[in-house]
């Protein structure tokens, strides 16, 4: 039933066409980062699940694991979006906390502890961390102040401005709903409220960026953003969405924070951005911008978790994580180096081909 093809000169059958198709799907896939870091995953997940087979593959430790990742995942999806367009967020940490001190402030200003107040503090998070998204994104985009130099200024500056309203003191003004209802309920057996919560954001992250066209226009803004203005697409509004979109989802992450803490932690987000930001680089987004995902991003930030919770229950010192996520981001920079590097080489060797070519042609007329 199957006709004989010729594919390079060889004869083939059309199932064999097919095979080889299938074969070499799977061998780019292999060749992806981000199934590269899963499969580091599954290997240190396999590791400490033998050397503690009693302890670490339980129940109650892949639920702390979920709780713990789920607050930088959210920060994950914002973050994906910036870097892809080839600008970071500094700010992230400092935003979170400038939420949950304003949500604070409205909780105890209500006085109430049911979810109209909890309502009222969630919406106050959320439109803060957003207006201070959008003033990054305004001085990124407008004013074209590095974003590095805006997201650092703004995150000394926002934590200032934390530290004036509270004095330095971490406010308590978590109400009984969002503690016992989010922060420490559960949708269903053991399954945290906030890993479900954790779960929307990425899930809803992942179709934005790909399915979408606000998704593929960060893509192109981040891949050529002059290319992008010369034919029309309005790059200043959308770097000031997207950093916006950051703005948001630190005010997620904040509302979810204090849930968890039952307080502002102003001293405790200090190093939150260069962990997220860790995790979407090894995850497999480009800092050169233009390449990402969201899955990859939640596979990166899922590591330093796995480690911490497998290093203190084999009893290793849990600081060795950050030499491990250290090699690991390293590692990640040189790998999307040597892939830009392999691009840019076949880009010049096909020019090299085509300029050989139309040489000869020349000399044949």
């Amino acid at each position: 039933m199957s006709q004989n093809l010729s594919v390079n000169g060889e004869p083939k059958s059309d199932f064999g066409i097919l095979e080889e198709e299938k074969l070499s799907i799977l061998k780019k896939f292999s060749k992806m980062q981000t199934f590269q870091i899963l499969a580091i995953l599954v290997v240190i997940t396999a590791i400490f699940t033998a050397l503690a087979p009693g302890t670490f593959s339980t129940l109650f430790n892949l639920r702390n694991i979920v709780i713990n990742v789920s607050v930088f995942a959210i920060l994950g999806v914002g973050m994906t979006f910036v870097i892809i367009t080839a600008g970071i967020d500094l700010s992230v940490g400092s935003n979170l906390v400038f939420s949950t001190v304003l949500a604070c402030k409205a909780i105890s200003a209500m006085g109430g502890q049911g979810w109209g107040t909890t309502l009222v503090g969630t919406l106050v998070a959320l439109v803060a961390a957003t207006f201070w998204g959008a003033v990054n994104g305004w001085l990124v985009a407008v004013a074209k102040v590095p974003a590095f130099i805006v997201t650092l200024g703004s995150s000394l500056g926002i934590l200032g401005v934390s530290q004036i309203i509270t004095g330095g003191i971490d406010l308590r003004g978590a109400t009984d709903t969002l503690v016992n209802k989010v922060g420490f309920g559960n949708v269903y057996a053991q399954i945290p409220t906030l890993g479900i919560i954790a779960l929307v954001v990425v899930v809803g992250g992942g179709v934005l960026l790909h399915k979408t066209h606000f998704g593929l226009t960060t893509y192109a803004v981040g891949s050529n953003a002059e290319a992008c203005r010369r034919v029309g697409i309005k790059v200043n509004r959308h770097l000031i969405l997207v950093y916006s979109l950051m703005g948001f989802t630190a005010g997620i992450a904040g509302i979810l924070s204090l849930a968890l803490y039952q307080q502002t932690t102003i001293a405790g987000q200090t190093s939150t951005a260069l962990t997220v930001v860790a995790g979407v680089v090894i995850g497999g987004t480009s800092l050169f911008g233009g390449y990402g995902s969201i899955f990859g991003t939640t596979i990166g930030l899922l590591i330093p978790m796995v480690l911490q919770s497998g290093f203190i229950i084999i009893g290793v010192v849990p600081f060795w994580q950050n030499v491990v996520v250290g090699v690991f981001l390293v590692a990640a920079v040189y790998v999307d180096t040597a892939r830009r590097g392999a691009a840019d080489g076949g880009g010049k060797s096909l020019k090299k081909r085509s300029y050989k070519e139309s040489i000869s042609r020349k000399g044949n007329k």
